[in-house]
């Protein structure tokens, strides 16, 4: 029987994984992967088996692929959701808001304090464990549809300068989110007053990021 086997089918279990999994994602989120150690996180979630972690979930690989999954999941129905809502003849802003709105709406739905989009950003930076959020979060076969429509969109910019402007839009996406995610949990100023309005603001953004002028270099 599998560890995630046995911690599904006891109710003590999940709640033990679950408050393990809600101490990770704050560690991690306020610190980065690599500085916080299984110890840290057992006393966070005020466990007194300190082999709860290799218990219920095995290594830090397969506790952030847990963190990435728990949030994943609904981001993707939201945005499979926003897709199918959509006119029968969308634009580039459109799509950009298929990028965005899922994972706003889902940070909003999470309330504040919320770590997932710190945590994002965190995992992304660290060269162990980036490949898990891209392929989770990145890869999905509505997000990469997504994507090609946003390039589809913008038929004047040339592949290249579109794929550099893929990284860009992907990097002020979660840098944004994480940094508004981080100022309303210290309940400091901030240019937006909601989820929704940072979301309407990222749009604008990334909207004018991908139209904007192309300069060649010789």
């Amino acid at each position: 029987m599998s560890v995630e086997t046995r911690s599904r089918r006891s109710p003590r279990g999940d709640n033990t994984r679950a408050t393990i999994l809600t101490a990770a994602e704050k560690l991690f989120a306020e610190h980065g992967i690599a500085a916080v150690s299984h110890r840290q996180i057992v006393a966070a979630a005020r466990q007194g088996n300190g082999a709860a972690i290799g218990y219920h979930f095995g290594t830090t690989t397969d506790l952030v692929r847990a963190i990435e999954d728990k949030h994943g999941d609904h981001i993707e129905s939201l945005r499979t959701r926003t897709i199918s809502d959509m006119g029968s003849s969308p634009g580039l802003r459109d799509w950009v808001a298929c990028l965005v709105l899922p994972l706003t709406d889902h940070l909003s739905a999470i309330g504040t304090p919320s770590w997932y989009a710190r945590f994002a950003a965190q995992v992304l930076t660290d060269p162990t464990y980036r490949r898990i959020i891209i392929k989770n979060s990145f890869e999905s076969a509505s997000l990469h549809h997504v994507v090609e429509e946003i390039g589809r969109a913008l038929p004047e910019v040339p592949e290249q300068e579109l794929a550099e402007r893929s990284v860009m839009m992907r990097t002020m996406l979660i840098y944004t989110c994480a940094e508004f995610e981080r100022v309303l949990a210290e309940g400091n100023p901030s240019p937006w007053p909601h989820w929704p309005a940072a979301a309407h603001g990222l749009i604008d953004g990334i909207v004018a990021l991908m139209q904007g002028p192309v300069t060649r270099l010789d």
